[in-house]
């Protein structure tokens, strides 16, 4: 299936001069959200990962995230923007283009040595992928991978990256 076709551009958002890759289309697609899951399952055997656990950046993580973990029979642990998970967490800051954020999971979210695939809508500059990969240590996990729907390739976010494998369904 044509995902690319799926995905609506919409020009000058959230400022003037940014191309926004809205996946909402996608979404409202059974048939092409159905295929994105195959293809990202697809992508994990096609490069021999045996995730464990499927970690979710929020927000659009938490969309793709627990599908795939389901795909493949796994869990899912959520990556979550500061005060949203109720019990004793990690947290990370991390820098933006316009400031600073920060990410945090649960400190119980993952058994020691943990393989860990972390799964989200989009690679940019890659801030908020390499966060989650320090998270991941934090609560003893193993990053795996990265899985990805869109990779924003003039943005190099790849670059910012541990040395993981790393796979996305569509370049812009």
């Amino acid at each position: 299936m044509d995902l690319k076709s799926l995905i609506r551009a919409v020009p000058d958002f959230p400022k003037p001069g940014i191309t926004f890759r809205d996946i909402t289309p996608l979404l409202g697609n059974p048939a092409g959200l159905r295929s994105t899951i195959e293809q990202m399952a697809q992508q994990c055997q096609t490069l021999g990962l045996a995730p464990e656990v499927i970690a979710g950046i929020e927000s659009r993580g938490f969309i793709f995230g627990p599908a795939l973990a389901g795909q493949l029979g796994i869990g899912f642990v959520p990556i979550r923007k500061p005060g949203k998970l109720p019990a004793a967490v990690h947290q990370v800051s991390y820098e933006l283009e316009y400031g600073q954020d920060c990410l945090e999971i649960h400190q119980d979210a993952l058994s020691p040595g943990s393989k860990v695939l972390v799964v989200d809508d989009l690679i940019a500059t890659g801030g908020t992928a390499k966060a989650a990969a320090e998270l991941l240590e934090q609560a003893g996990g193993t990053l795996l991978a990265y899985g990805f729907v869109i990779e924003l390739t003039a943005l190099a976010g790849r670059a910012q990256l541990p040395s993981v494998p790393i796979f996305s369904l569509l370049e812009y």
